[in-house]
């Protein structure tokens, strides 16, 4: 469930199809940059009504990783 509306925000974030998003794909493969990693952020931190600090940022290079983080402080 969290990873069907992480790939909902980032399908929104970054015009691709949810069905061409899986875990591994990287967000340097849609083209992000620093910015556009830290707006994801936000938007994510919107749809799950929760705090995702700044520095998640460093450590997010796949769609997997941005699950995981939106994972670990949604708790």
């Amino acid at each position: 469930m969290t990873m069907e509306r992480v790939k909902a925000v980032i399908a929104g974030q970054f015009d691709v199809d949810e069905d061409e998003i899986t875990s591994d794909l990287t967000f340097e493969e849609l083209g992000a940059d620093a910015i556009d990693i830290a707006e994801l952020l936000e938007a994510l931190s919107e749809e799950f009504e929760c705090e995702i600090p700044a520095v998640c940022a460093d450590s997010i290079e796949t769609v997997g990783d941005a699950v995981n983080c939106v994972k670990k402080h949604m708790r």
